[in-house]
């Protein structure tokens, strides 16, 4: 009785890092949403969505959000950094979406939810076991200090507004994180929509996102110090290259919350 009671318990054990295991890392699922729903401009520095189909799609948006739910917090701490962040990145972005759709049509994403509430503090999904809101993914987890200080998620998070960052057409993956979190944030200074080089009055004019997110930059030197390393980006003007390399006067343009829809 007791030999069996230990071979059960065994096979128990044996069990959980097969199941932990079955999560795709790749999140092929989510991947072929983007691929399916998101159009990107000709210099790929900005994208929207064709809501319409998502919302025709969204058992397929469904299976995938049921997917990131079922990881419950003690296999997600057993990941890597890169997986764990990669997680989070997805996760936001395919509860954003699913947030849009859910009430869709809507021309913002600030006009969810009734006039009081703040819809990124709407706790409409599960995530590591408890129930959660997008701040939380972002502000409390993302960017909790000393956990993955990386201030390029704010060019790979996406809030479905005109004024952020392009959607990606591919899932962020732990085994391309980097180059994938390189390619949006150079992607995002290069779009002069939104970052440019003022070469009358000598000023760089960002997005408010350096902003509203500049003490994630300051492990950096701050703001300006870390987009010296964007010089050649943010402009083709090597006088003004050679301005933001030594220091310029920044302003922050007004943000865009009109949706990106894909029409």
């Amino acid at each position: 009785m007791i030999m069996r009671w230990l071979v059960a318990m065994l096979l128990l054990v044996l069990a959980v890092p097969a199941l932990a295991s079955d999560f795709d890392h790749q999140h092929s699922a989510f991947a072929a949403l983007l691929q399916q729903h998101v159009r990107q401009n000709s210099g790929a520095t900005a994208s929207t969505v064709n809501y319409a189909a998502l919302k025709q799609d969204s058992a397929a948006l469904k299976n995938y959000l049921a997917a990131l739910s079922a990881v419950q917090r003690k296999e997600f701490d057993g990941w890597s950094p890169d997986q764990q962040l990669a997680f989070l990145i997805n996760a936001y972005n395919a509860y954003t979406l699913a947030l849009i759709v859910e009430h869709y049509p809507v021309s913002s994403i600030r006009k969810i939810g009734r006039l009081w509430e703040n819809p990124w503090k709407l706790e409409f999904f599960r995530l590591l076991g408890k129930p959660m809101h997008l701040d939380r993914i972002e502000h409390e987890i993302i960017r909790q200090p000393g956990r993955f200080d990386e201030p390029r998620i704010h060019f790979a998070v996406n809030c479905a507004s005109i004024g952020c960052p392009a959607l990606a057409r591919e899932a962020y993956r732990a085994d391309a994180l980097d180059s994938q979190l390189e390619k949006s944030t150079r992607l995002f200074l290069s779009d002069r929509s939104r970052n440019r080089y003022d070469t009358d009055r000598k000023v760089l004019e960002i997005s408010s996102i350096f902003d509203w997110y500049g003490v994630d930059f300051e492990r950096f030197g701050g703001v300006a110090a870390w987009l010296a390393n964007y010089a050649e980006v943010l402009t083709d003007d090597p006088a003004g290259q050679r301005m933001i390399r030594s220091g310029i006067k920044i302003e922050f343009l007004d943000y865009d919350w009109g949706l990106n829809e894909h029409k």
